[in-house]
C-alpha cells in the first residue's frame, strides 16, 4: 500500500473532469431520483451534470462522453452508425448501461443502443470505473457502469423548450467512384439537422415532462482513403426520431412514485465498408416504460426501499444488400427491489434482488427465453472516523446457470481534502442469445460457452489541494478468462469460442484548475487528462512475452479542455489524442493515432434564446475509429435554443 501511495504522488494525475468536488469525495442523492445504494463510492466516479450537458452541446451521447470524460470510442461513422464505449479496456458489451438505475442492454447481443437516448432528456450521467459494482449491483459489468438518469422532479411553473439545428459538412472536390472528379456538393452544408421539443410542469405533489425530438443525417462528408484520394460519404443516411415523457408524484412519507416512458424509431443506410455502393438498410423500433415507488422511510424510520417495475419492447428489420432480410423482436419484463436499513449511524446495511425474463423471436437465432437475475448483500461500515469498509455479495443466475461475484470497497478519508479508494472484486458475465444461438450468414452459435469470469483491483485517491485546484488518480488491473470471441474456422464458418484470456493494467490520471479572475470573464477552468493502458492477450499461443494487445485499445489516450464563462455566454475547447489502435488479434493491422480538436461557444441572445455554435475536427483530422469506416472531417454547427418559464 505504501508503495502505491509513493507512486501516486510521484507520478502525479494529470487527467480531470467537469465534476462538481462534491460529486468526486462524497456522491450526494440524484435530484429527481434516489437509486437505494451506497452514498459514498469506493470506486472512481466520474457525474456529467445537466449545466455540462448544456454547455457541450453535443449532438448525442457518445459525443458528449468523449468530449466532456475522454472516454474511448469505437465507431462506424457518423451519427447513427453502430458505435460504442470502451471502459479500462472493456468494449460495450462488457459496460452495463443503465437507465434511470435499470439494466438497459440487449439480451440479444448484449450492446446498447447510444442514438436511443435524447440527449435534451438527459439530467445527469455517472460513470462508475472498475469491474463488479456496488452502487447498483448490476450484472455484467467487467469494465464498468455508465447510468443515463432521466427523470426529474420539475421547478414549479410551466417550462417550455425547443431546439434547433443544423450541421454543415465542408463541401470540397472529390474522386467518384469511376474516377473522375467532382465537383463540391454544396448541399452538404446543409448535411444534419436536429429538432427537439418539450414541455414541463412542477406541482406541489406532481411533475410532468414530455419531450419530443428528430434527426435527419444524410452523412455526407470528405474523407481520404488509402490510396489517398479524397472521397464523399454517401450511403449512409439516416433519420431518426423519439419520444420521451416522465410522471413524478410525492407521497406522504418523502416517498415518491416516478414513471416514464420512451419510445424510438430509426431508419439508417449501412454501407458494407467506407465507400461500398453495396448498402444495407436497418430500422428499429423500441419502447421502454418503468414504475419506480421510492420510500425513504419504509415501514421504519430506519428502513428505506426502491422498487421499479420494467417493461421493454424492441424490434429491428434488416435488409441485406443482398440475401434474405431478418427480424428479431425482444420482450423483456423485469423487477427491481433494493432496501437499505440503517441500524448504526456507523453503519448501513443493503440488500436486494432483480428479476428479469427474457422473449426473442428471431429469424437467426429461433424463439428463445431466458430468466436471468441476482440477490445481493452489502454493507457500508464506518470501521473507524476515516475508514469506510463496503462489502458485497451476489449471486446471479441465467439459464440454470449460477455464480458468487465477491467484491470489497475500502474508502480512506485521510483529511478533509484527500481521499484514497482500494477495490477488490470478481467480474463475471454470462453469454447472450447471440453467441450462443445465433445461426446465418455464415455463422453459429455455440451454446457450450461458459460465462467470462476473472478477478481485479484497483487503487485510487481524489485530492483536492485548493478550492481551485483537483487532482485524482487510479492504479488497475484486471485479469479475464474464458472471454468470448468469434472466430473463423477451417471450413469458413464462424463461431465463438471461450478463447480468450486476458490481462489489462493501467493508470488514469486527471486534473482541473480554476483560474481566478475578474473583469469581463467569470471563470475561466483548465482540464487535463492522461490514461495508460496495457493490455495483454494470452490466448491463441500467445502469452506476456509476445506483447500482443486487444483490439481496439489505445495504449494512450490523452485529453484536455479549456472553458471561459462570461455573463452572457461561454466559449469551449477540448482536445482529444487516442494513440495506436490494432485492429486484429495478430497486431499486423494498425489504426493510426488521432488527435481532434473541438471548439464550442454559446450566446445568450435575450432571456429566452441562446444561440450556439461547434467546430468539430477543426484541424481536419481524416482517421478511422473502426477499421475500413472513415470518419468525418471538419464540421460545423450552429443552432438557436428556446427556453420558456412560466
Amino acid at each position: 500500500m505504501i508503495c502505491f501511495l509513493l507512486f501516486f504522488f510521484l507520478s502525479f494525475p494529470l487527467f480531470c473532469e467537469d465534476t462538481d468536488w462534491d460529486d468526486v469525495l462524497i456522491f450526494t442523492e440524484n435530484e429527481g431520483i434516489v437509486i437505494t445504494g451506497t452514498v459514498q463510492t469506493s470506486q472512481q466516479m466520474a457525474v456529467i451534470n445537466r449545466e455540462e450537458i448544456e454547455k457541450r452541446n453535443a449532438k448525442d451521447l457518445a459525443s458528449l462522453l468523449q468530449e466532456s470524460l475522454d472516454l474511448n470510442i469505437v465507431s462506424y461513422g457518423a451519427y447513427g452508425n453502430q458505435t460504442g464505449v470502451n471502459l479500462r479496456g472493456f468494449d460495450s458489451k462488457r459496460v452495463a448501461f443503465l437507465i434511470d438505475g435499470t439494466p438497459a442492454n440487449s439480451s440479444m447481443d448484449g450492446k446498447f443502443d447510444l442514438y436511443q437516448i435524447n440527449i435534451n432528456s438527459v439530467e445527469r450521467i455517472e460513470v462508475i470505473y472498475g469491474g463488479s459494482d456496488s452502487k447498483f449491483n448490476v450484472s455484467g459489468a467487467l469494465g464498468g457502469v455508465i447510468n443515463i438518469v432521466t427523470i426529474k422532479k420539475q421547478n414549479p411553473g410551466w417550462h417550455f423548450k425547443a431546439a434547433v439545428s443544423n450541421t454543415s459538412s465542408m463541401p470540397g472536390e472529390y474522386r467518384g467512384r469511376d474516377g473522375e472528379t467532382k465537383s463540391p456538393r454544396f448541399e452538404d452544408l446543409l448535411d444534419t439537422q436536429n429538432y427537439m421539443l418539450s414541455a414541463a410542469y412542477g406541482g406541489e405533489k406532481t411533475s410532468v415532462t414530455a419531450g419530443l425530438f428528430a434527426n435527419q443525417a444524410r452523412n455526407h462528408f470528405l474523407f481520404t482513403d488509402f490510396t489517398e484520394y479524397v472521397r464523399r460519404k454517401d450511403n449512409n443516411e439516416v433519420w431518426d426520431t423519439g419520444i420521451n415523457a416522465s410522471f413524478v408524484r410525492n407521497l406522504s412519507g418523502y416517498s415518491k412514485l416516478l414513471a416514464s416512458t420512451k419510445v424510438y424509431y430509426s431508419d439508417r443506410n449501412f454501407p458494407t465498408s467506407g465507400f461500398s455502393e453495396n448498402v444495407g438498410n436497418q430500422q428499429n423500433f423500441s419502447v421502454r416504460q418503468s414504475l419506480m415507488l421510492e420510500a425513504p422511510r419504509a415501514f421504519h424510520d430506519t428502513l428505506s426501499t426502491e422498487l421499479s417495475l420494467l417493461w421493454n419492447f424492441d424490434r429491428l428489420d434488416y435488409a441485406p444488400p443482398a440475401g434474405e432480410s431478418s427480424r428479431h423482436d425482444q420482450q423483456g419484463i423485469g423487477l427491481i427491489n433494493r432496501w437499505n436499513w440503517y441500524p448504526a449511524q456507523s453503519l448501513t446495511l443493503g440488500s436486494g434482488i432483480d428479476y428479469r425474463v427474457v422473449f426473442l423471436n428471431s429469424t437467426e437465432i429461433g424463439n428463445k427465453n431466458k430468466h436471468d437475475g441476482g440477490v445481493y448483500l452489502s454493507a457500508e461500515w464506518q470501521a473507524l472516523e476515516w475508514v469506510l469498509l463496503t462489502p458485497s455479495l451476489k449471486t446471479v443466475f441465467s439459464g440454470g446457470k449460477t455464480a458468487v461475484i465477491p467484491k470489497l470497497g475500502i474508502l480512506l478519508n485521510v483529511t478533509d481534502s484527500l481521499v484514497l479508494r482500494n477495490n477488490y472484486f470478481r467480474s463475471f458475465k454470462f453469454p447472450d442469445f447471440e453467441e450462443l444461438y445465433w445461426s446465418g450468414g455464415g455463422g453459429y452459435g455455440n451454446p457450450n460457452l461458459l460465462p467470462e469470469d476473472g478477478f481485479g483491483a484497483d487503487l485510487g485517491m481524489a485530492w483536492r489541494i485548493t478550492e481551485l485546484i483537483r487532482l485524482e488518480s487510479a492504479f488497475f488491473g484486471q485479469w479475464l478468462k474464458n472471454s468470448i470471441h468469434w472466430y473463423q474456422g477451417s471450413a469458413g464458418v464462424w463461431q465463438p469460442e471461450n478463447a480468450g484470456e486476458a490481462a489489462f493494467f493501467g493508470l488514469e490520471n486527471k486534473a482541473s484548475f480554476e483560474i481566478p479572475v475578474n473583469g469581463i470573464f467569470e471563470k475561466i477552468k483548465l482540464a487535463v487528462s492522461y490514461q495508460y493502458l496495457r493490455s495483454y492477450l494470452l490466448s491463441f499461443g500467445y502469452d506476456f512475452s509476445s506483447d500482443k494487445r486487444i483490439p481496439y485499445n489505445p495504449g494512450h489516450t490523452i485529453g484536455g479542455s479549456l472553458d471561459i464563462f462570461w455573463k452572457t455566454g461561454s466559449l469551449l475547447f477540448s482536445g482529444h489524442y487516442e494513440g495506436i489502435r490494432f485492429h486484429d488479434r495478430e497486431n499486423f493491422t494498425a489504426l493510426k493515432p488521432y488527435f481532434l480538436l473541438n471548439a464550442t461557444i454559446n450566446k445568450t441572445i435575450t432571456k429566452n434564446i441562446l444561440a450556439f455554435g461547434s467546430l468539430k475536427n477543426i484541424l481536419n483530422k481524416s482517421y478511422e475509429s473502426f477499421y475500413g469506416y472513415p470518419m468525418p472531417g471538419i464540421n460545423m454547427t450552429l443552432g438557436m435554443k428556446l427556453n420558456l418559464e412560466i
